[in-house]
């Protein structure tokens, strides 16, 4: 699976990366990367996890 992010609703929060460091990473001016083009089966449920977490819904599984 694949995770995006809509920029345009993503505030920064941080849940993501707090919830999985290793697939979310928050640069210095705040903008939010996606470190793993593909999620790795045994950090699927972390990353459904930030994904349902989202306050702003900007996080997406493919």
């Amino acid at each position: 699976m694949k995770v995006i992010v809509d920029r345009d609703l993503c505030e920064a929060n941080g849940i993501c990366v707090g919830i999985a460091p290793d697939v979310f990473e928050l640069d210095d001016e705040d903008q939010l990367h996606i470190l793993a083009a593909e999620v790795a089966d045994d950090r699927l449920g972390d990353v459904e996890d930030a994904v349902a977490q989202c306050p702003k819904a900007a996080l997406k599984l493919l």
